[in-house]
């Protein structure tokens, strides 16, 4: 008996007409309702996920029937149930499915072998001792697939190239409620790492050779292979880069591994499409790939970034108002891969040119000197001064992420603070170490920076002023939940001389503002001269601890609490404290901060601030 079929309505054949017409059409996605009866949650989730995408209009009574049928049967049967007695009502709404499962097939014999350089490779016993099915067990399938791709997956991610499958079986006979499983995995030997040939670099390609992850004849690994990638793209030098093992043609006839292996993608993706063997074809062809050479090239093609890279920026934050930015990055400027950057910053209060070359060592992305050089100009309030900076430094970066940068600098300024005005020529080196963590990038729901700096200064060396200078920040990131986020930050500076007022306003301490304690206005906070001006502490404290809960999406709600101030002695008699509530959203441009604020010494002071851009 034919299936009845419904006619549209004059509504529904108008949207089937005119829509086409004005969206680009994709076809729809069939879900049947069913009730299915009998069967355990996750066996009856299986099944509903295999009578997806079947549209019922598309079936008589009988062919439907049979086709649920049919895959109601392939969806338990991986979960060991083969003989299950299945009645499917079509013509009740929904359509319903009553099940009787029957018995499990147990497993009656389970053998399973590593054969080849892999038996000795912890990895592979590893998997081998994690399979959670043994003799007695209830068949399932799903574990026993899982077991052959990690072996073929771990194959090709640790340099087994001529692996194979001798012998991979699952004999069931439902009759006896029985299973026998083989699985026979001959690895062949292992690959080793051998010469790496770089083409299409304009940096020297020595430099790039000792950015490599592994050595010649070390054993193959492909996370090595994606580490070096991934060090030369840090570079900036490249606008492309791409380093593959030269496989020959019976190795890429080999399965690749299941999906979800990416380093397996980007190792091949410039390889050509071959056919795939099926496993079984190729383990009788095993012995024929084999070769007694088990080096493997590497080949690194390369190339160069653009030479001028140019970056414009506009923004906009209570402390300094409207503000704009203009980059000019240039990667690289000859075969040694040094690179000059230069950066304009213009907003009302504050406008700065600065430079940097930089001269990378053997290890470009740790070590290397700079050369760093710029002009400021403030006007804020109390505060003006036009500043010269020259500073050469060298910079190492430790594998725990600590970075030392050991910096001499050489400072003009002209300035005049709190109406007092004088003009110094300051020679001091110094010594930083800072680290910062974020995870992911754009909004850390994790991370934490730190930063602690030492500068000296003597006239024993024509500087215009002594001094020791001490400044260190710490700020944390913790993430509870999906839903709870915590961040709190504590900064702390000091300056030991005997003539502050020789001090330029740079390295004078002010506090208050959106980074610092809110509530106050930038910089605000600081001890004052007799006419009431701000003339900058010698010392500084500040600290923050804000809470932030999800509301929707991409969009947070916050609390916190800031306390500081900038002094002259330590122990002040009244910290500054300020309290309000805010709002974040993750905008496409990064975070944008919106918060007001409370003085506790002003009960009628409220202050809004606001800015965009990361925390760290």
């Amino acid at each position: 008996m034919e299936r009845k079929r419904r006619w549209p309505t004059v509504k529904e054949a108008t949207r089937g007409v005119v829509l086409p017409l004005l969206v680009t059409w994709s076809a729809p996605l069939w879900a049947l309702n069913a009730s299915i009866n009998g069967v355990s949650s996750e066996v009856e989730a299986n099944i509903d996920a295999y009578l997806q995408n079947i549209d019922e209009d598309q079936y008589t009574d009988v062919r439907l029937e049979g086709e649920i049928r049919k895959r109601a049967r392939e969806a338990m049967r991986v979960f060991g149930y083969y003989e299950p007695d299945i009645t499917v009502e079509v013509d009740s709404s929904p359509i319903t499915l009553r099940i009787e499962p029957g018995s499990q097939v147990k497993i009656d014999v389970l053998s399973v072998n590593i054969v080849g350089e892999a038996s000795d490779d912890p990895p592979f016993q590893e998997a081998l001792d994690a399979f959670p099915l043994k003799e007695g067990d209830t068949l399932r399938h799903a574990p026993w697939d899982r077991l052959r791709n990690q072996f073929s997956g771990l194959a090709l991610e640790r340099g087994y190239f001529d692996w194979g499958f001798t012998d991979r079986r699952m004999e069931i006979r439902p009759y006896l409620e029985s299973a026998r499983l083989y699985m026979d995995f001959d690895s062949g030997p292992r690959y080793q790492f051998g010469n790496t040939s770089i083409s299409g670099s304009h940096i020297e390609p020595d430099r790039l050779r000792k950015m490599r992850t592994f050595e010649a004849g070390e054993p193959y690994l492909a996370e090595s292979v994606a580490l070096y990638n991934q060090r030369l793209a840090e570079t900036g030098w490249f606008s492309s880069v791409s380093v593959r093992p030269r496989l020959e043609t019976a190795q890429e006839l080999t399965l690749a591994p299941p999906t979800g292996s990416p380093w397996w993608d980007e190792a091949t993706a410039s390889q050509p499409q071959r056919p795939r063997l099926s496993s079984a074809a190729f383990a009788s062809a095993l012995s024929l790939s084999q070769r007694d050479n088990t080096n493997l090239p590497i080949d690194v093609n390369v190339e160069p970034a653009d030479r001028h890279q140019f970056e414009v920026g506009v923004g906009f934050a209570t402390d300094v108002g409207p503000r704009m930015r203009f980059g000019w990055k240039q990667p690289w400027i000859n075969r040694f891969g040094h690179s000059l950057n230069h950066d304009l910053y213009i907003s009302a209060p504050d406008q700065r040119f600065t430079g940097t070359y930089n001269i990378p060592l053997d290890n470009p992305l740790r070590d290397s000197y700079r050369l760093q050089y710029g002009v400021r100009n403030l006007d804020d309030g109390d505060t003006q001064s036009l500043e010269g900076t020259v500073e050469i430094a060298r910079r190492w970066e430790f594998e725990n992420r600590w970075v030392q940068t050991l910096y001499f600098r050489t400072t003009y300024e002209d300035f005049t603070q709190g109406g007092v005005s004088d003009e110094v020529l300051l020679f001091y080196p110094g010594i930083q170490w800072s680290r910062a963590r974020t995870r992911p990038q754009r909004f850390p729901l994790w991370g934490d920076r730190q930063q602690l700096s030492i500068e000296y200064s003597d006239t024993l060396w024509g500087s215009d002023a002594q001094f020791t200078r001490v400044t260190g920040d710490t700020e944390w990131i913790r993430t509870i939940g999906d839903d709870n986020r915590f961040s709190a930050r504590l900064s702390i500076g000091a300056i030991e001389t005997d003539n502050f007022d020789k001090l330029p306003p740079s390295l004078r301490f002010f506090a208050g503002g959106d980074r610092s304690v809110r509530g106050y206005s930038y910089e605000s906070l600081s001890p004052r001269n007799e006419e009431g001006r701000l003339r900058g502490g010698q010392q500084m404290l500040t600290s923050t601890l804000e809470y932030q809960r999800r509301v929707s999406g991409d969009w947070w709600g916050a609390t916190f609490v800031d306390s500081g101030d900038a002094f002259d002695n330590w122990g002040p008699e009244e910290l500054k404290t300020g309290a309000g509530v805010g709002v974040r959203w993750i905008s496409p441009v990064g975070p944008i901060r919106l918060d007001v604020a409370h003085p506790f010494d002003d009960e009628d002071d409220w202050r809004l601030h606001f800015s965009i851009g990361p925390e760290f």
